[in-house]
């Protein structure tokens, strides 16, 4: 099963690839992990997409659809795969239907923007070993202290309020229109995000046997 998870940024669909990798054995695959490795792997397309990186301009969809296409024709990927954060415009997805990728189901997981901010309002992290924690459902030991370092925790700069706002902007305004386009191939299922991660990562599962 080829998928692709939408979704606003914080509404968990990174935890939920994750979850559907370890349930059902296939890859999750980011674009961002895989524009890297072709980079550091100095494949042919690998080093187009560096010499956009080295001029700070944008890595084009033609070229990042190259390599997530080389990157799904490997063996872990031939029971299917799960996108997560691509295609992010109606552009890629036209795209990415034009190299012959086929998709066979989108989960779009819905959360109100009102609960993602408070959701990254609460997110903190540890700049010393990585760990991460939210003041409410998964709260350090000791306020502001990571558990696993001591090191001090901070709110990452993705996660500030103004930032926050602005993304989600940037995913109505680009992103959003995914839904209606994958609503309208009759291939999208939407699952509403729920408090509880269990509760989310339940509703998905059952949306995949839908």
């Amino acid at each position: 099963m080829n998928l692709i998870l939408l979704g606003a940024p914080g509404a968990g669909k990174g935890t939920q690839a994750e979850n559907i990798e370890k349930a059902k054995g296939i890859p999750q695959i980011s674009t961002g992990n895989i524009l890297k490795a072709a980079v550091k792997n100095g494949t042919e397309i690998g080093l187009k997409a560096k010499s956009y990186m080295d001029a700070g301009g944008l890595v084009p969809d033609d070229v990042v659809i190259g390599i997530l296409k080389a990157r799904i024709n490997e063996r872990d990927c031939r029971e299917g795969f799960i996108l997560d954060g691509f295609p992010r415009t109606v552009p890629q997805a036209d795209a990415l239907e034009a190299m012959g990728i086929t998709i066979d189901k989108v989960i779009s997981i819905e959360v109100p923007d009102e609960k993602i901010a408070a959701r990254l309002a609460g997110r903190r992290a540890c700049p010393a070993c990585g760990a991460t924690y939210h003041t409410e459902y998964k709260p350090s030991a000791v306020p502001g202290i990571c558990d696993k370092c001591g090191g001090e925790l901070i709110i990452r700069s993705d996660d500030k309020p103004e930032t926050v706002l602005d993304r989600l902007k940037t995913y109505h305004e680009k992103t959003a229109p995914l839904i209606d386009y994958y609503s309208a191939k009759g291939k999208l299922v939407t699952v509403e995000g729920q408090d509880e991660v269990a509760d989310t990562t339940a509703l998905v599962m059952k949306a995949l046997e839908e």
